[in-house]
């Protein structure tokens, strides 16, 4: 693979990551973004992708990834390595929040194997050490201290410690109610040296006081003295704690060397929580742009529909500008595109936009674009952008540009992807126009992909020439003199030289002498460019108004064929119901008759014989029109048996909606009683509104005695108890 860092540079790459190192949870994280670039072997590449987009698909799911960061246990891995060390306990909680998060995680990914199969295949292969858990919290507690049962020795000097502790603020608490009564301290009586309570003496009784001068205040006027019956305990605590420090790190020797074992693991787990919070920071850079992963071509293919800038794009919505989306497309039957234009038209940003984003998406990096869109990998990305004159080599920017052509003819085959800035530029127009199409030529012949920018007329000619080349303008809107920055493939664009020097206040005068020194099939060529791009405007518009109408008309097609649906749904309905009720009506009018012979007759017999005769026609006619199906035995016993499965199921619903029915019951119940002792216990206010409960009328309270209250009901008033009457709303 041949991208060279200066190609990187040139398309803005490390500006991208440096966002991208904003989403990191860890500097071991963005360390590693830093490193980002494109990945040579593909099956890597397409799978680093692919775990990249499992994961953003976990942004819009209800199983969101756990929290993966975590802390960094470098130092502590070191020592792991050196013999008689050992690691302090906040250092070994840090190396227990680590596993903990990969216990998390490892089971969470075993949880959705089928929603993240690739992320779960990661954590298939770590060690599963999670015993280093309890090997730790055993012994230290939660507050990053050796916990008092971590040892015997540790736990009876800590209990002696606390006696002793005891003693020396009783022993003190001595001392200083009898200096107190004496009178011979300050008025603040103690203080705090060295972590010992001292008495704050008057310096004109410190040799009434029998202790140790521990220090004095700034002015001198108070001593600082330990009383002497406190330092014989003082002695024995300060031997207590240095025991306990030296019962604490053999100890922690003691962890650190159970620990050792488990170096290699420990560095595992820190390189595969360093590879997720790559995976997540691309991911939430990916939503932070809308980046999505395009499709990946079998064939050489780059289609980019409605592509962004991503720079560009988050520095606009900052300010809340519209950035316009570009599409382009290049395949075998249109392998160059020369893109032409007016300057500050968006060429060189089009240009930018292709060659970031295919950097990007071989970087394993989601990009902005339509999910239609369509992209291949590329051995070798060759870019020749912007002034690149050198200073320390003493080149030109011609000379250089020729350089970076010579890289260009060595390098270039049909697994390139070229873009080259203002093409042909940096000498004279003729003589660098007719070398660069020779090396326009080359690229084309070796197959390669690519597009330029450039404003040579030679150029766009070529061009349009070659079969398998063609010509896109950025559109200019010729009445504003303004950009569009609309890429239009099919057709080279005027430079609107003149017109914008116009638009930019130059003289009409001083215009008008540049034009005559111009040679004039160049001017009328320019001229027929610039009107060709405005009648092609013009039928872009036309062409989309068209679009319009025939989706309108479409739509109004669609609308009166379902209408057509519906009034055919119905006819066939009515005639359903027609052919029912003229059946039913004929079947009225045997039976009539039957009943009409059988009140003239009284004969029975007849009656049931005709009856019988026309029931067993009709089930003849049925039968006919719907013969019985055979089943076999075991046919008919699989029907029971699964009519027996439906009948227990629907049972089995019937049981949870009436348990379910009971409950809503008793809730409903217990909201009634709730709302009945409110209004029961609601003390009416003036204002209120109350209806009688046997009426419907509504009234508003005018007064409100002991048990009575005055209702108005606009034309008239009354008096009614307060149990006769409810609450319908309360009064402001």
């Amino acid at each position: 693979m041949f991208i060279t860092g200066k190609t990187l540079q040139d398309l803005e790459f490390p500006q991208v990551l440096e966002t991208v190192k904003s989403f990191a949870l860890s500097e071991f994280g963005a360390m590693e973004i830093e490193r980002l670039k494109p990945i040579e072997d593909r099956d890597e590449l397409v799978r680093n992708l692919q775990e990249t987009d499992e994961y953003l698909t976990s942004f819009y799911n209800n199983n969101r990834i756990p929290n993966h960061g975590f802390q960094d246990i470098s130092k502590a891995i070191l020592y792991l390595g050196i013999e008689n060390t050992y690691i302090e306990p906040k250092v070994l909680l840090d190396i227990v929040s680590n596993v903990s998060t990969i216990q998390e995680l490892t089971q969470f990914l075993e949880n959705f194997k089928l929603l993240y199969p690739l992320l779960y295949d990661t954590t298939c292969d770590l060690p599963k050490h999670f015993e280093i858990i309890s090997l730790i919290t055993t012994r230290i507690d939660k507050f990053a201290e050796v916990a008092d049962n971590a040892s015997p020795d540790l736990k009876n000097i800590r209990r002696e410690k606390r006696e002793i502790e005891s003693q020396i603020s009783a022993s003190f608490d001595r001392a200083l109610q009898r200096y107190v009564k004496l009178d011979y301290l300050d008025d603040i009586r103690e203080s705090v040296v060295d972590g010992k309570r001292v008495l704050a003496v008057q310096a004109m009784h410190r040799k009434k006081v029998l202790g140790n001068i521990l220090g004095t205040s700034k002015t001198g006027s108070i001593i600082f003295i330990l009383p002497q019956t406190t330092q014989k305990l003082d002695q024995d605590l300060q031997f207590l704690t240095l025991k306990e420090q030296e019962e604490v790190i053999r100890i922690l020797k003691e962890i650190t060397d159970a620990l050792r074992p488990y170096k290699e693991v420990l560095i595992t787990y820190q390189t595969y929580l360093t590879a997720l919070d790559v995976i997540g920071a691309k991911a939430k850079y990916a939503v932070a742009i809308d980046g999505i992963l395009p499709k990946i071509a079998s064939q050489k293919r780059i289609y980019l529909q409605e592509a962004y800038h991503p720079l560009l794009l988050l520095i606009n919505r900052r300010k809340g500008i519209p950035t316009i989306p570009q599409t382009i497309e290049l395949n075998e039957s249109q392998q160059i595109i020369v893109i032409s234009g007016p300057n500050a038209g968006g060429k060189s940003i089009t240009l930018k936009t292709i060659g970031l984003l295919q950097v990007m998406l071989q970087s394993g990096l989601m990009i902005p674009v339509n999910e239609n869109s369509e992209m291949s990998f590329f051995d070798t990305i060759l870019t020749d952008i912007g002034d690149n004159q050198s200073i320390e080599n003493q080149l030109s920017t011609y000379s250089y540009r020729l350089k970076n052509m010579r890289i260009f003819l060595k390098k270039c085959n049909a697994h390139t992807l070229f873009l080259i800035d203002e093409f042909g530029t940096g000498s004279d127009p003729e003589l660098g126009g007719a070398l660069a199409e020779v090396f326009l030529e080359e690229f084309y012949l070796k197959k390669a992909f690519g597009v330029i920018t450039t404003h040579y007329t030679n150029i766009k000619a070529l061009a349009d020439h070659l079969e398998h080349a063609t010509n896109a303008n950025m559109q200019f809107d010729k009445r504003s003199l303004q950009p569009l920055y609309e890429l239009v493939t099919g057709q080279a664009g005027s430079s609107f030289t003149f017109e914008v020097a116009q638009q930019n206040g130059i003289p009409f005068n001083l215009i008008n002498r540049a034009k005559k020194r111009v040679s004039g099939s160049k001017v009328r060529l320019d001229k027929t460019i610039s009107k060709l791009q405005i009648e092609r405007n013009k039928l872009q518009q036309q062409t989309v108004s068209l679009e319009e109408e025939k989706e309108k008309a479409s739509e109004q097609a669609q609308t009166l064929e379902e209408k057509q649906n519906r009034i055919q749904e119905k006819l066939e309905q009515f005639q359903i119901l027609y052919d029912t009720q003229q059946k039913m009506l004929q079947y009225g009018r045997v039976v009539n008759e039957m009943s009409n012979r059988y009140f003239q007759t009284d004969n029975k017999k007849q009656l049931m014989t005709e009856f019988q005769n026309w029931i067993q026609g009709e089930k003849v006619k049925f039968t006919k029109k719907n013969p019985p199906i055979k089943r076999t035995k075991e046919e008919k016993k699989e029907i029971l048996k699964v009519q027996e499965i439906k009948e227990k199921e629907v049972k089995t619903i019937e049981k949870e909606v009436l348990k379910e029915v009971e409950v809503i019951r008793e809730i409903k119940q217990e909201e009634a009683r709730e709302k009945a002792l409110i209004i029961e216990n609601y003390q009416y206010t003036i204002g209120d509104i109350v209806r009688l409960k046997d009426g419907w009328a509504q009234g508003t309270i005018e007064k409100v005695e002991k048990k009575k209250l005055l209702i108005n009901y606009g034309t008239f008033t009354t008096l009614a108890l307060k149990d006769q009457v409810e609450l319908v709303r309360k009064g402001r």
